[in-house]
């Protein structure tokens, strides 16, 4: 692949174009990529927020696509440099995106640390891509205060979704705190954030550029008494 089809091999924007062998085209503001996901949270026990742990597993579609590029040597299945090579051009793309993460603390956003390691595989020739990431600062859950995880695409390329709440999991949860699984309907989404769609908000849609995706985000909560 050239630099230009890099670029837009796992911002998952253009992978049409990796489809068709095209250069890169504007795709309309729905997902053309499925991923179903797994969260794990651990917590230490001061309540410090001590990392993020990921899972998401890519329809056969786009599982199969993957392969046919990556696959140099025509083999039908990736050797440890293809492999490499695949997990160096996801988190290349993925990285100004902020991995697809949504992290909140009382509704502000919480800078996360680049991921040390990012790994895909093709078990079964299905792709898988794992990281775990930390927050950037101490982040603490104080009683009082609410903090959000979740994922989402920004470019609406991509639906990266957990089918089961117990995909969303808290390791090390300190007793006066619970957590609760969200999962917005759009319809209330739109109208408890209509002040940002504005016609930018739609424009920007359109150039796979927006960052109100995230309102419609499955997310986890956890509070603490």
């Amino acid at each position: 692949m050239t630099n230009s089809n890099n670029r837009h091999f796992l911002n998952l924007s253009g992978l049409a174009c990796i489809v068709a062998g095209l250069s890169a085209v504007p795709a309309a503001a729905h997902p053309h990529v499925f991923a179903e996901a797994r969260l794990e949270i651990t917590i230490s026990p001061e309540r410090m927020v001590e990392k993020l742990a990921h899972v998401w597993r890519f329809d056969d579609l786009f599982s199969s696509t993957v392969l046919l590029e990556f696959d140099k040597k025509g083999t039908l299945k990736l050797d440890a440099a293809e492999l490499n090579e695949l997990s160096t051009t996801i988190d290349t793309s993925i990285a100004e995106y902020k991995y697809f993460q949504t992290v909140t603390q009382d509704g502000k956003d919480i800078t996360m640390k680049k991921p040390e390691h990012l790994i895909a595989d093709l078990p079964d020739n299905q792709l898988i891509v794992l990281f775990e990431s930390k927050p950037d600062k101490p982040l603490k859950l104080e009683p009082g205060h609410k903090v959000s995880f979740g994922v989402y695409d920004p470019t609406f390329y991509t639906a990266i979704d957990y089918l089961k709440d117990e995909d969303l999991v808290v390791t090390g949860m300190p007793a006066g705190c619970s957590s609760a699984v969200v999962r917005p309907d759009p319809d209330e989404a739109l109208a408890q954030n209509q002040d940002s769609l504005t016609q930018a908000f739609f424009d920007e849609a359109a150039a796979m550029t927006n960052d109100v995706s995230k309102f419609f985000a499955t997310r986890i909560e956890i509070t603490c008494k």
